[in-house]
């Protein structure tokens, strides 16, 4: 197998979809935390926790959905904990993302034990998971149905949502409000805006798409939850929201480049190149990736100068 072989092929692309979705949710929650004007330092921490709640909560209903609205219960109830630390006790943000971070960590592992007797994973549950679907007609076309179709749900819903998410922020008075609180909260408690409502509003936004992530990655990309399964994607998730400057179809191409990064990772284990060179393959894009970002911005500033 060629390397070229590995990027033109169907498989490449559709694997790239499928490893982009949870990054996506992320991002997105990234995205509407900063619109808000609140630092979206706790979203890898709300994701790991949802990864949990998902498979739970699918076992106890018997649903996958029942376990998708379970894993978005949890991220809104940590995301309003996030904003009550730091929006009403007025905590330093970074801290409390740490320590949210932190206490997902220990909280999972030690859930899980309870009801499973497993640190590791949730697997004897059995939990159900939410199905892939084939879209009629597109595929059955050459080369684009086979990247398009039969992906999760949540990744067709992480689309829509990429632009449900634009129309609301450019398009509707809530979503107008948002950005502005986040852009100058001065200037929007002047002219009658309540800045504590929109940036709750925006927590509870920012708390269902985490939740949306971290359920895809446990309910979708695998069927149970695995101890520390998010491994970094709510950080990639702040890289691409700010590669993409918050704008919607921005940030979801950026999505795209790490879901790319992540799926060469995968296919070039076929390779036979060293394990450990091929692991660190996403996070050195992350790191090129932001460093190109820093720079561009630098010289923006340098040209408003």
């Amino acid at each position: 197998m060629s390397i070229w072989s590995v990027f033109l092929s169907t498989d490449f692309f559709f694997t790239s979809i499928r490893l982009m979705t949870p990054i996506l949710f992320a991002a997105l929650a990234c995205m509407v935390f900063s619109k808000g004007g609140i630092d979206p330092i706790g979203t890898e921490g709300i994701m790991l926790s949802c990864a949990l709640a998902g498979p739970v909560g699918g076992y106890f209903t018997g649903s996958a959905w029942g376990g998708v609205a379970a894993a978005m219960t949890v991220g809104i109830v940590l995301a309003f904990l996030f904003g009550y630390f730091t929006l009403i006790l007025d905590t330093n943000p970074v801290l409390a993302g740490i320590a949210l971070n932190t206490l997902s960590g220990g909280l999972t592992i030690f859930m899980t034990y309870y009801l499973t007797g497993n640190k590791g994973s949730t697997q004897s549950l059995n939990s159900p998971v939410v199905a892939n679907i084939h879209i009629p007609v597109i595929e059955s076309i050459p080369v684009i149905g086979p990247i398009v179709s039969g992906h999760s749900i949540l990744t067709y819903v992480s689309l829509l949502l990429t632009f449900l998410l634009t129309v609301f922020f450019w398009k509707t008075p809530c979503g107008l409000r948002i950005r502005a609180v986040g852009e100058n909260e001065r200037s929007a408690a002047s002219v009658g805006i309540n800045i504590m409502k929109y940036k709750y509003i925006s927590l509870l936004i920012a708390g269902c798409l985490a939740g949306l992530g971290g359920a895809y990655m446990s309910m979708s990309y695998v069927s149970m939850f695995s101890r520390d399964m998010i491994a970094g994607r709510g950080w990639i998730g702040m890289a691409a929201e700010s590669m993409g400057f918050g704008i919607p179809w921005k940030v979801a191409c950026s999505v795209f480049i790490f879901g790319m990064a992540d799926s060469l990772a995968i296919r070039l284990q076929m390779l036979n190149l060293p394990t450990q060179l091929i692991s660190c393959i996403p996070y050195v894009v992350t790191i090129i990736a932001i460093s190109i970002y820093s720079w561009q911005r630098s010289r923006v500033k340098k040209v408003k100068k």
